[in-house]
């Protein structure tokens, strides 16, 4: 008896450390898929430009005739600005989800769904229409400084009246946030159809861009002001780890455990807006990363935050950057925008998680 004890305590021990060690198992396999989607990215288009080639030459091991200026041009110019681009946005956009999901408490809680990124684009949208009459003539301010600031200050301000009208007594009422972030979602909307009527053509041109999501605006400048407010947002989301973690148990618990909930309320929400609202500034409205990817991970690996957070930002930019290379090339040369891809692969498994949730309710 004492060697079948001895057998499952070590059977038991074995597995315990390798639920311990799946989330940086899962982390690794991450940074690999990564790695996969940006050259499948690099290489999928309209052109047959050659990643490799131009792989090859940058590290000198290609002839210099070996590539042509045009094969180049695609992979520098082009489709490396957008490989990066969606790195960088589907992780800001994934653990935007993750924190107001670990907020709220609740994996239907997503910066779309709660009309932050409605808030964001009504932001970006004044800006767009409105700049030009709020003395901001310069092109090179509006484009890579005021747009993202204008498109923050509108997810920021959404963000606050969510939390405002949800919250009560201390408490916050998930069914109040989503209603809430519905009525936000639709007034925001309906501001910005406002302002798409007062635009001209040129305006017109940049709302059709941020309104259904895309890539193609991808330059090196747009991504230096993206990467210093997501660095700046990224550097933060380990303190905030333990702090959402402690909610899980509730507000009482979480204070009992010496964690400022409010402080840590703010932090999220101010973190939230800055990675929502320089997204949308970007890239357009691009939904459903921020609700899909954390709760898969949660699914995986678990509700810690130490480890779902960074585990978000590489499949929430894994995902982006696959599904940028799909609107690419399903029908090329034309471009799907990025946004129907990520509603067409992101809303049924949002309509999977209500049931899912609804028949467990239900036992």
């Amino acid at each position: 008896m004492t060697g079948i004890a001895a057998a499952a305590d070590a059977d038991a021990g074995m597995r315990k450390g390798l639920r311990l060690a799946l989330p940086q198992i899962v982390i690794v396999l991450l940074v690999v898929a990564v790695v996969l989607a940006a050259g499948v990215s690099l290489t999928a288009g309209a052109s047959n430009a050659s990643a490799l080639a131009v792989a090859a030459h940058w590290l000198g091991l290609a002839a210099p005739d070996a590539i042509s200026a045009r094969d180049l041009l695609i992979v520098e110019s082009i489709r490396l600005p957008r490989v990066v681009m969606g790195l960088l946005v589907g992780a800001a956009l994934a653990v935007s989800g993750a924190v107001m999901q670990g907020i709220f408490r609740n994996p239907l809680a997503d910066p779309g769904l709660a009309g932050v990124s409605a808030g964001a684009g009504l932001g970006a949208a004044a800006m767009i229409v409105l700049g030009g009459s709020l003395a901001l003539p310069m092109a090179g301010v509006v484009g890579y400084a005021a747009l993202p600031a204008a498109a923050f200050l509108g997810g920021l301000t959404t963000t606050v009246i969510l939390y405002v009208l949800s919250t009560r007594l201390g408490r916050t009422s998930i069914a109040t946030m989503l209603l809430a972030g519905i009525a936000l979602g639709a007034l925001s909307g309906a501001a910005t159809g406002l302002l798409v009527y007062m635009a001209d053509d040129k305006q017109l041109r940049d709302l059709t861009f941020w309104s259904m999501g895309s890539l193609g605006g991808a330059t090196w400048p747009r991504i230096v002001t993206l990467s210093v407010v997501l660095a700046a947002s990224f550097a933060v989301l380990p303190f905030l780890a333990r702090g959402l973690n402690a909610l899980a148990l509730g507000e009482a618990a979480a204070w009992h455990m010496g964690i400022s909930v409010e402080r840590l309320k703010r932090s999220a929400i101010v973190i939230v807006a800055a990675m929502t609202g320089v997204s949308v500034a970007v890239s357009g409205g691009i939904g459903f990363v921020g609700i899909v990817v954390p709760h898969v991970l949660r699914l995986a690996i678990g509700p810690d935050h130490r480890f779902l957070l960074p585990a978000s930002a590489l499949l929430g930019g894994a995902l982006l950057v696959l599904a940028d290379a799909v609107a690419r090339t399903v029908a090329a040369p034309a471009e799907l925008p990025i946004g129907i891809v990520t509603a067409l692969a992101g809303a049924p498994f949002f309509l999977w998680l209500l049931l899912r949730r609804r028949s467990i309710l239900d036992m």
